[in-house]
């Protein structure tokens, strides 16, 4: 049976960060837990009608939202739920996205308990001026603290998010939040640029932001300080030690197939290639998803598909091999050689026998990549 992701939405958080263009909402009174998880179930089981073929769940990413507002209880419900509708891959990695502000030392152990086996935690940075200024709602001694909390949970794999490139913020200040997360000890670490995203309050108001070339000077200097540390940049913006690589995210930049329930939440199946591989969504707002979680789906025309898979499977490291695309999209490597062709010219790809990279100089410039792939 192949392999099928699983993302699970939880769109429910605090506060809403002004950053943040995510699919999330403040909570304004009690979250109804009990039917939301009933919802999901309902979801998945009427998405896998969806499928032409058995599969396995081969990874979870529940993710937000702040999903460790939900109770390990929820989640025992929810993941046994889905054992019964799908088989499961032995020793799949079940993730959750959790905030600072929701760690509690017996409610990371019960999700530690209930299978949930690896975490995703949202830090953004150890400077208190700049979590305030990102909106968040905790401290930089809470990010510290929730560390030692999944440390003492029993979570040997989880993730730091870092943002960089934020209001004010000086090298000196960027490099200490990434030397900061190292001494943490985490397995995975994601370190990204701050960008003001359309529909988000940041975007309506921007802030003052450091200038770019001051920006790319420090994201070297954190680059080879989480090399040196042994954390291997194997995408844009995720750093693995010990090969910890996130799993649910690496099947998604290969454009794997994964089911999205949870509102708002978007999946994409390859029913039959290349005429009918479907991205699908459920409604954005919770209250609407709890009456119909009906997905919506769009099929992926032919002539787009090149674009599609180069724009995920090129933000890795490793590039892509022919065969691989092939059996992804179903289409021959000719649809993509005039792309290819372009850009070895240009030197932004490089090509050993069958595997297609980025070279340093495409690395930086992945959009006039992109561009070459166009329809």
């Amino acid at each position: 049976m192949r392999d099928l992701g699983l993302y699970i939405h939880i769109p429910w958080c605090i506060k809403k960060c002004p950053y943040c263009d995510f699919n999330s909402h403040a909570v304004n009174a009690e979250t109804p837990e009990k039917q939301y998880i009933e919802t999901l179930l309902k979801d998945l089981e009427q998405d896998l009608q969806l499928l032409k073929e058995s599969r396995v769940i081969s990874s979870i990413f529940i993710g937000g939202g702040t999903p460790s507002l939900f109770s390990a209880n929820s989640f025992d419900t929810l993941l046994t739920g889905i054992s019964k509708l799908i088989p499961l891959k032995d020793n799949l990695e079940i993730t959750l996205e959790a905030n600072p502000g929701t760690f509690e030392s017996q409610k990371f152990a019960d999700y530690r308990s209930v299978g949930i086996n690896r975490l995703s935690i949202g830090i953004q940075s150890f400077n208190n001026q700049h979590l305030k200024e990102l909106g968040r709602v905790h401290s930089a001694e809470e990010a510290i603290a929730a560390v030692e909390i999944a440390h003492q949970a029993g979570f040997d794999n989880f993730n730091l998010d870092l943002m960089f490139g934020l209001p004010s913020q000086s090298n000196a200040e960027m490099l200490n939040d990434v030397q900061t997360a190292i001494k943490l000890q985490p397995s995975h670490i994601s370190f990204y640029q701050l960008t003001l995203e359309p529909n988000t309050y940041f975007h309506k108001f921007p802030p003052r932001l450091p200038e770019s070339d001051q920006i790319y000077a420090g994201q070297i200097q954190s680059q080879e300080t989480l090399a040196d540390a042994g954390y291997i940049q194997y995408e844009i913006s995720a750093y693995a030690k010990n090969n910890s690589k996130s799993q649910h995210n690496l099947n998604y930049w290969q454009f794997g197939d994964y089911l999205g329930i949870g509102a708002g939440a978007h999946g994409k199946l390859s029913l039959s290639q290349p005429g009918n591989i479907v991205r699908t969504i459920k409604h954005k707002s919770p209250e609407q998803y709890l009456k119909d979680y009906q997905a919506i789906s769009n099929t992926i025309a032919a002539e787009d598909l090149p674009l599609e898979y180069v724009m995920n499977q090129l933000r890795l490291k490793g590039g892509f091999k022919i065969q691989a695309y092939e059996q992804r999209t179903g289409l021959d490597i000719s649809t993509l050689q005039a792309g290819l062709s372009d850009c070895l010219k240009q030197g932004l790809l490089v090509q050993e026998d069958d595997l297609y990279l980025c070279s340093d100089k495409g690395w930086n410039f992945l959009d006039h990549i992109l561009e070459k792939f166009m329809p």
